[in-house]
């Protein structure tokens, strides 16, 4: 069977910043960002978190949030009963998870009442792939089920895995994309022990950043071979052009410093998208604000810019607003990247006052003609992930 087309047809957003696509995009446009000093642990000292609430939510729930949203935009359901999928049998489901059900773990080694009905005693919950087989159960997916897990890069990892499955023939459908519930005790104090947490803020690339800010949320899309979207009259955000994976194999935590892995990621990605560097009109960078991180991803911004001549290149970054969701970032930059190709506008590197790189930063959101976009996902272990995205004139 020839490979096919893989289009994106429903979307949804969860974060700090707000608890759906549209309004964590006007926030974010506006400059707004969801970060502030926060002590939801007694025994730790206060700092910088972007949480939605006083306390932090639950993966599950942030799961099933996701997954009702997405579903509903893809145009899934019946206009009289909002949870009921019109079909799911062939749909697959890849959700990932880097920190995955370590929060539940964390409170029955606590002895805690882990959710509402839910005793320690119930160690299901804690199962690593629980988070995919509840959206699974919610929409009655009864295709493939992956949970991957690829540190920061497992969002990038879950819509590759289903792109590859849709491509194959295998799916005509899947929900795919990453969540994550980042604000526990361990996970703080062992970014705290790594010197790798931001004291004050995240300041993406700027020459006064410290370290990022730990985020919670998510983001699902559901992805569709695009003779079946536009057989059913779906909208369209955008097409799933190419993915290029690779990895370090340097260290546990740090990046090779030749970068070459990342730039290989790069280029394969080029390569399978068929696109030369200068089609590429915008990056999507990972942006976590960390000395090494941004160091690295300018060099191979500056690597790609010279393939294109020294062409200006915009670059956004997110997560001066929305913190760092981790192993859910991928996924979440992927559906900002859509948005931006849906509504032809570029968002600001929300935190940026001073840049430390010559570079095209996006300061102001404003429109920009996109046609080709790049995500950047990076993560610990060398874990290298870039996605091209295309806009669609199906709107």
């Amino acid at each position: 069977m020839a490979d096919q087309d893989v289009v994106v047809t429903g979307v949804s957003l969860n974060t700090a910043l707000g608890n759906s696509v549209s309004e964590n995009w006007t926030r974010l446009m506006a400059g707004e960002s969801a970060i502030a000093l926060r002590q939801p642990f007694i025994e730790l000292t206060p700092g910088p978190l972007a949480m939605s609430g006083k306390w932090p939510m639950s993966l599950i729930d942030i799961g099933q949030r996701l997954t009702y949203q997405a579903w509903y935009d893809a145009g899934l359901v019946r206009d009289s009963d909002p949870l009921q999928p019109l079909s799911a049998a062939d749909c697959g489901v890849v959700v990932g998870s880097s920190r995955s059900s370590l929060q539940v773990l964390e409170q029955m080694a606590a002895h805690q009442r882990v959710f509402p009905g839910q005793l320690v005693g119930d160690w299901l919950a804690a199962l690593a792939h629980s988070p995919a087989l509840s959206i699974a159960n919610i929409i009655g997916a009864t295709g493939p089920l992956l949970s991957p897990m690829a540190a920061c890069a497992t969002g990038t990892w879950a819509i590759a895995q289903a792109a590859d499955l849709i491509r194959s023939g295998q799916c005509h459908r899947m929900i795919a994309g990453a969540i994550e519930a980042p604000i526990t005790p361990l996970t703080i104090a062992g970014f705290r022990k790594m010197g790798a947490l931001a004291q004050t803020g995240c300041y993406p690339f700027d020459v006064e950043r410290e370290g990022f800010v730990l985020g919670e949320g998510g983001a699902l899309m559901v992805l569709e071979s695009e003779n079946i979207a536009v057989a059913r009259g779906a909208r369209i955000y955008g097409k799933v052009s190419g993915i290029g994976i690779t990895n370090d194999s340097h260290h546990v935590s740090s990046f090779d410093p030749s970068y070459a892995m990342g730039k290989l990621a790069v280029r394969r990605c080029l390569e399978r998208s068929g696109l030369k560097p200068e089609a590429i009109d915008a990056v999507h960078a990972h942006g976590t604000s960390t000395m090494q991180n941004d160091q690295m991803e300018a060099a191979l911004i500056e690597d790609l810019m010279a393939k294109r001549n020294n062409r200006p290149l915009p670059v956004m970054a997110s997560k001066g607003a929305i913190g760092h969701t981790l192993g859910a970032s991928g996924a979440v930059t992927a559906v900002l990247g859509l948005i931006s190709l849906w509504r032809q506008e570029i968002p600001p590197c929300v935190g940026l006052r001073q840049a430390a790189f010559d570079l095209d930063f996006v300061y102001s959101g404003r429109p920009t003609a996109l046609r080709n976009l790049l995500c950047f996902s990076f993560g610990f272990g060398g874990q290298n992930a870039v996605l091209a995205l295309k806009s669609s004139s199906r709107k």
